[in-house]
């Protein structure tokens, strides 16, 4: 447990102020999440919302729960009661259940639009014509039970530093038109979702608001990770 607390030291003593830490806890099990919790990490990042509902009932209740994975529409009732941010909103479908699961909760739920910057296909999100559909939709100006806080990509896995650099860039120009376009004055909306454990000091240097970190924080998975 004390290398948990080491690494987090470690990490956010390298991240500049206004960059904030979201612990990847995702398959791993709650003693490792108080420890990090005792050390005074609070946002935690998972991708499975049962699981996550899980682990809401045995931990403290001031945690700030994201949801980084990809969300089924029908698994939004199992966070909607809890959950600070939804990173990865790539369908104005999710965004309709998440605002009729927000309202049942009398909660208003923060998003972020989820962008596909990376060359692989596997990747999920929006391109910029698909966001802007979704903006100027009727049915978008008629939620009110959800905010859009700001954007989230995931960069290609690879040894290219520009490559990488280049896509984080992307995003960050993606932010700028928005903000600039629909949420001028909207002081919600802030946050740029981007690096991971392999490329958080790219994304820092390309304008990241948030980084997910998990295999740094907590040791290495022996599965295929799918976001972090």
């Amino acid at each position: 447990m004390r290398s948990i607390a080491e690494n987090i030291e470690r990490i956010t003593a390298s991240l500049p102020r206004e960059v904030k830490l979201v612990a990847v806890s995702k398959q791993q099990p709650v003693e490792y999440i108080a420890a990090a919790y005792e050390w005074g990490q609070r946002r935690f990042g998972e991708n499975k919302a049962q699981e996550l509902a899980a682990k809401y009932e045995c931990l403290p209740n001031d945690i700030q729960w994201h949801f980084i994975g990809h969300l089924q529409t029908n698994k939004v009732k199992y966070i909607a009661p809890f959950v600070s941010l939804i990173h990865a909103v790539d369908s104005l479908k999710l965004l309709q259940a998440i605002d009729r699961e927000a309202g049942k909760q009398g909660r208003i739920i923060e998003c972020l639009l989820q962008f596909h910057i990376a060359e692989e296909e596997s990747k999920f999100g929006l391109d910029e014509r698909e966001a802007r559909e979704i903006l100027e939709s009727p049915l978008f100006k008629a939620m009110r039970h959800i905010r859009i806080a700001g954007v989230m990509g995931m960069a290609t896995y690879t040894e290219e530093r520009e490559q990488v650099k280049k896509e984080f860039r992307h995003l960050k120009e993606i932010f700028e038109r928005l903000k600039r376009n629909h949420f001028a004055g909207d002081p919600v909306f802030r946050e740029i979702s981007m690096g991971m454990s392999g490329d958080y000091e790219l994304a820092v240097e390309e304008g990241s608001t948030l980084v997910r970190i998990g295999s740094s924080l907590f040791g290495e998975r022996n599965y295929k990770q799918t976001i972090e």
